[in-house]
């Protein structure tokens, strides 16, 4: 059983155009079309759920938003996409302890 903590943000583009979307510190990139949701999952192996690479230890992600772009700092040891069904949208194994996404 995993023993870290789970932390989950919708991404959902609103505009007329794609949305490109930047995972950090991977340097992922991907296209959000017109009214898709995605969702970024991200995991801390911390016991507390605390998250690395924050300025506070409760902050899982930090967005960065531009009229064409976004980009989302996961602050845990990995992360995966998946649609808000929780269809996986990237399935690479980034070792995540969990790949299930609809909760």
């Amino acid at each position: 059983m995993f023993a870290g903590g789970t932390a989950r943000l919708l991404v959902t583009n609103d505009g007329e155009a794609p949305l490109e979307l930047t995972v950090e510190p991977w340097a992922d990139t991907y296209q959000i079309q017109r009214q898709q949701t995605y969702v970024v999952v991200t995991h801390s192996p911390v016991a507390d759920g605390s998250w690395c690479g924050t300025l506070r230890g409760d902050e899982p992600f930090q967005v960065v938003y531009r009229p064409d772009s976004v980009t989302v700092w996961a602050n845990g040891q990995c992360f995966h996409l998946a649609d808000r069904a929780g269809h996986a949208i990237d399935a690479a194994d980034w070792q995540c302890p969990a790949q299930n996404v609809a909760s």
